[in-house]
């Protein structure tokens, strides 16, 4: 249970302490006083969201903290929240994510607004009631459903994108086949473009490497050229051979240089000789080069990017000339999934048509503690016709308020009050009279009932509470006085800014509290000899 709540700098707060016991607590006080920031307070214990401006005019930050006793040890979950709208979440003193919060919570306490009762006029708020109902079991069911689904869905996804392309199955092979054909034609590779563009440079050139090749020839090996000029050289060397060994080996190597002048010169020929090309193959060049810039042009900037896209139209053709065959077994496969949401669906409707008249029955006689001992109460399961995530069934609460007046669906016959009572009743089922584990909040959930209801209201709230911790926001004395503990909450609005305090009531101070909830002043006599008439039924 939650043994200490502390608030520090949250909105008309500047700080508060609560030491909360088991059974039944109250919080009461004028409206506008800030009852509801001790429920933002708690929402903000449960991981929810820090509403702007929540941080008192003036401070730099609001705390938040709740001491929760948890088998023989004590728990404590806390919130910060700066005047910039950061916040911070604490779990057993430690830093945590607000999602570790939420989690550490989520078994701690369940909090019920003042618009709660609303909700069970939505038809998805009525089949989670319903299932809660059935037991934890019912949760995996739903969930193996929701797998279900998920699975059927993305398989009808995948048949419905196989049938689309289907219908341009045959234009979509001709423009693979093209392209196909236009990249086979060309053979394109690497190696082959390169050696292209260095056949196209000499191509361009060759009358440039004629030239060069016939002056460096005629420069090496002609009658006045370097080979002749080393011959004619020699003479002097082999006149004097054998004489000095340093000589021989220069007149050496000048006859090396003269054998190297005269190959270089008949090598210069013979190149200058080869220096030709058939008609027309630079134009055949050129052209493989077109072909080449084209192919990479549209597919990708580059020769292998030009081979990614033919292996890709290569695997898609086959795709496509298989597609009969991939249509026929996603038909298949869809069939079989829808098989088994279908049996998903009918494991659920089957536990719900179980449970169905278990909780009509036991609301209707909670109804009857309730001030409402002539209403009926059914849950009423149809199916739908296309299964969904939760299954097959559309849940509907149907309620008579009076005898002999036929049930209606709860979100067309019941008022604010009676909504109020409803989900009470159905608390009651859900958690049940005795042992609890978990801390039940209540903020204003008696809206839109008073006199004899709001007593029976109480007592309802009050018998919820054996065993278990509740805590109640009311404005109703007849709720307040069969409270375990009672808290009064208190607006100074004559300091600047305006000031809430909480304080626990003695004994001595619950009369005139309720004589104020009463609708008149404190120490109005008769206004306190009706609370003292109220305490004394409690």
């Amino acid at each position: 249970m939650l043994s200490e709540l502390r608030v520090e700098n949250l909105l008309l707060i500047e700080r508060a302490e609560l030491r909360l016991t088991a059974g039944l607590n109250v919080l009461t006080g004028e409206t506008g006083a800030g009852k509801t920031v001790l429920a933002h307070a708690l929402d903000l214990l449960l991981g929810g969201r820090a509403k702007p401006g929540i941080v008192r005019p003036g401070a730099d930050e609001a705390y938040v903290e709740g001491v929760f006793e948890v088998g023989d040890a004590d728990l404590v979950l806390a919130r910060r929240v700066t005047a910039e709208g950061r916040t911070r979440a604490y779990v057993g003193g430690r830093a945590a994510t607000v999602g570790d919060l939420r989690a550490a919570a989520e078994g701690l306490l369940a909090f019920y607004g003042q618009h709660e009762h609303r909700k069970l006029t939505l038809a998805s708020a009525q089949l989670d009631v319903l299932d809660a109902f059935v037991g934890p079991e019912q949760a995996e069911r739903r969930a193996a459903c929701a797998a279900a689904h998920a699975a059927a869905r993305d398989t009808a996804g995948a048949l419905e994108e196989l049938r689309e392309r289907a219908g341009a199955r045959e234009r979509e092979l001709d423009l693979l086949a093209f392209e196909l054909r236009e990249i086979e034609a060309l053979d394109p590779s690497e190696e082959d473009e390169h050696a292209l563009l260095a056949e196209r440079e000499r191509l361009r050139h060759l009358e440039a490497l004629r030239g060069a090749a016939l002056a460096g020839a005629e420069a090496v090996g002609a009658d006045a050229g370097v080979a002749t000029l080393l011959a004619s050289a020699e003479a002097p060397f082999d006149a004097a051979a054998g004489v000095d060994p340093d000589l021989d080996t220069l007149g050496g190597r000048l006859r090396g240089l003269r054998v190297e002048a005269e190959d270089l010169a008949a090598e210069l020929r013979s190149y200058e000789d080869g220096v030709e090309a058939p008609p027309g193959r630079l134009e055949e060049v050129e052209e493989r080069l077109a072909a080449y810039a084209r192919l990479t042009r549209k597919h990708g900037g580059s020769v292998t990017a030009v081979l990614v896209h033919a292996r890709h139209c290569a695997q898609r053709r086959e795709e496509l000339g298989h597609a009969e065959e991939a249509l026929q077994a996603a038909e298949e496969r869809l069939a079989a999934a829808r098989a088994e949401l279908d049996r998903h669906a009918a494991v659920l409707r089957k536990a719900r048509a179980a449970a169905a008249d278990r909780l009509g029955t036991a609301v209707h006689d909670r109804l009857g503690e309730l001030a409402m001992p002539g209403a009926t109460f059914e849950v009423a399961v149809a199916a739908r016709d296309e299964p969904g995530p939760t299954g097959a069934d559309a849940v509907d609460f149907l309620i008579a308020t009076n005898p002999g007046v036929p049930a209606g669906p709860v979100r067309e016959i019941a008022s604010g009050g009676e909504l109020s009572r409803v989900m009470l009743a159905l608390l009651g089922v859900a958690h049940g009279d005795g042992d609890g584990d978990r801390t039940l909040v209540f903020d204003e959930v008696d809206a839109g009932i008073g006199g004899h209801t709001a007593r029976t209201v109480g007592e309802r709230l009050r018998a919820l509470a054996v065993g278990r911790q509740i805590l109640c926001i009311t404005h109703l004395p007849q709720i307040a006085v069969l409270a375990d503990r009672h808290f009064r909450i208190a607006k100074d609005a004559s300091a600047a800014p305006a000031r809430t305090t909480v304080e626990a009531l003695r004994p001595d101070d619950l009369l005139g509290e309720l004589a104020r909830m009463l609708g008149a002043d404190e120490d109005d006599v008769t206004a306190r000899r009706h609370a003292r008439e109220l305490l004394s039924a409690a």
